[in-house]
């Protein structure tokens, strides 16, 4: 049966970095900030960017990072209050975005209530018997009067005993709260290797009991996937092996190495959906792992075209950079606070090829679910296709010295390139495709192409307004228009030249990339074709020497169409 989730393209964010925030909850102030709402400005560049679901990392009240809960009821005051993550909640959803928390529920902080009440009134305590280990016969290494288990040698992350039926309960109502009060739509559970299996089951149960469509997904690193994902237990887990694989792959210029490893999981977990990503919290971010940053396109268009539901990390769009430090500022730099104006060396580039990723991905049922063959593997170029209900998709890499073409079988007589509208002809189902060097392709049958690939006429849509996102500033007016608006165009500037692949800024405000210049079937006229970097990624056409205009504004001369940047 599908569900919401072979839809989904998720943004994973870590509030407290990407919110600024403090460094320890001792240091904040007394009172809550409502930083968290900064993610309802974000919206606008989340939907244009096709992403659909938000994993917040941690957001409950914490010692430090998070991972050491406090409190499962309440925000985290560095972040604001309750009513704050209410409010962007209801924003995320208005917009059509799912929202799903991190569960950390093997441990908590040391200043959790029920964990304080231990270290206060030692076996007194009526919660002696909520963490693991407890024993009146030692110390612990923070000098408390017994010892007790740290998740993974931590001290500081003390773990529960979720043997005790008391203890989930007490979880479980903390997740129905976050249901009822903020209806979430899924949970990714922390350090979940170290669940024990009944709860993860009691946990499924529970959810599935409240809203039947409620997403479960487990960190698991290493091991038997199917150990965790299963009908039972969860949806699915991290694909920490496929994460590896991708970026290996590249740096050592060795395919064999990814495909190995989709073919071992497709063979060995079947139609577990897997939870892909290239980066995330806890690990170097894909741009400072690269060799070559010009593997990033390919390395993305692997993720999003693979079997499972794709994740990018907030910033890993712009190529944003990060590497793990060490000691106490080890996370710092993979876990930073954003401004969208003003994010590091952005690659404007690459984050439009992820968002014509995300676009493609939520109109293609292929791509979403359907079966994977490996067709030609060599060490820098692969080939692979997905089929569903007699439609295929071919997907092309090719991280080669130059360019490579593809030779394969195709029942069509015309396929296109969904990435960048180019067409080509099959002759007698034969078809021969040259991707160049560090690029990819999705291919599929032109009939089954449009209006992705063919922006040969400008398609004029109904705009439907929605909350907190504008209207596109560039719409499908004639010149007409644009002088019954007291503006007009008065000429075409011979100083400029086309920039296929350029960055233009339209005088009314908007952002576009010219894709290419195409000729008008009738009269040969030269035409340029782009596409809006606001919001849907709308593409558009209209005379190159009408592109290439001077107009002018209320008296104010200015280019209709201004070259920003390569």
């Amino acid at each position: 049966m599908s569900h919401w989730i072979e839809k989904a393209n998720i943004y994973h964010i870590y509030p407290l970095g990407f919110c600024g925030c403090e460094k320890y909850l001792s240091e904040a102030s007394a009172e809550p900030v409502a930083r968290i709402r900064k993610a309802i400005d974000w919206i606008p560049h989340i939907k244009g960017m096709n992403f659909n679901a938000i994993y917040f990392g941690p957001v409950f009240e914490s010692v430090k990072h998070g991972y050491d809960t406090i409190d499962y009821t309440k925000i985290d005051r560095r972040l604001g209050t309750n009513d704050d993550f209410k409010a962007v909640c209801d924003e995320l959803h208005k917009n059509g975005i799912r929202v799903i928390l991190d569960g950390v529920f093997n441990h908590v902080g040391r200043d959790n209530p029920m964990f304080r009440d231990l270290r206060e009134k030692g076996q007194g305590s009526r919660y002696k018997d909520w963490f693991a280990g407890v024993n009146f016969g030692g110390r612990s290494p923070e000098g408390d009067n017994f010892s007790y288990e740290g998740w993974n040698g931590h001290y500081n992350l003390v773990k529960l005993n979720l043997w005790n039926d008391e203890v989930i309960d007490y979880l479980l109502s903390a997740i129905k709260m976050w249901i009822d009060e903020w209806g979430i739509d899924g949970i990714r559970f922390d350090a979940a290797d170290c669940l024990r299996d009944e709860f993860i089951k009691r946990v499924h149960s529970f959810t599935r009991s409240i809203k039947p469509d409620f997403w479960l997904m487990g960190e698991i690193i290493h091991g038997n996937y199917a150990r965790w994902a299963n009908s039972e237990m969860f949806d699915c887990v991290t694909n920490y092996q496929c994460y590896k694989g991708i970026y290996s792959s590249h740096n050592d210029r060795n395919y064999f190495e990814i495909a190995h490893s989709i073919e071992y999981q497709m063979g060995q977990y079947g139609n577990t959906y897997m939870y892909n990503f290239l980066d995330n919290h806890d690990v170097v971010r894909l741009a400072s792992v690269l060799k070559n940053p010009d593997h990033a396109e390919c390395c993305y268009t692997m993720m999003y075209t693979m079997y499972g539901v794709p994740s990018v990390y907030y910033g890993s769009e712009f190529g944003l950079k990060g590497a793990k430090g060490s000691g106490e500022s080890a996370d710092d730099a993979i876990r930073p606070c954003l401004d969208l104006n003003n994010i590091p060396e952005r690659n404007d580039n690459l984050a439009k090829h992820i968002a014509a990723l995300g676009s493609i991905r939520q109109q293609s049922e292929v791509i979403q679910s359907g079966s994977y063959s490996k067709l030609d593997l060599k060490n820098q170029t692969f080939l692979y296709k997905r089929e569903k209900n007699g439609k295929t998709a071919y997907i092309a890499l090719n991280i080669s010295d130059g360019d490579y073409t593809f030779r394969f079988n195709a029942g069509c007589a015309k396929l296109c390139d969904l990435l960048s509208g180019a067409e080509f002809n099959v002759n007698n189902g034969f078809a021969e495709i040259t991707v160049p060097r560090n690029k990819s392709m999705i291919l599929v049958d032109k009939a089954d192409a449009a209006p992705v690939c063919a922006p040969a006429e400008e398609e004029k849509v109904e705009i439907k307004p929605e909350p907190v996102i504008e209207k596109p500033v560039e719409s499908c007016v004639t010149p007409a228009a644009d002088k019954g608006n007291g503006v007009k165009g008065i000429g075409y500037n011979d100083n400029r030249q086309p920039v296929i692949g350029g960055h233009y800024k339209h005088f009314k405000g908007g952002d576009y990339v010219l894709l290419n210049v195409a000729k008008d079937h009738e009269n040969c006229e030269k035409m340029a074709v782009y596409m809006s970097l606001n919001g849907k990624p709308d593409v558009w056409v209209r005379p190159l020497e009408m592109f290439l205009e001077d107009v002018d504004d209320h008296g104010n001369i200015k280019a209709r169409f201004a070259f920003i940047s390569d």
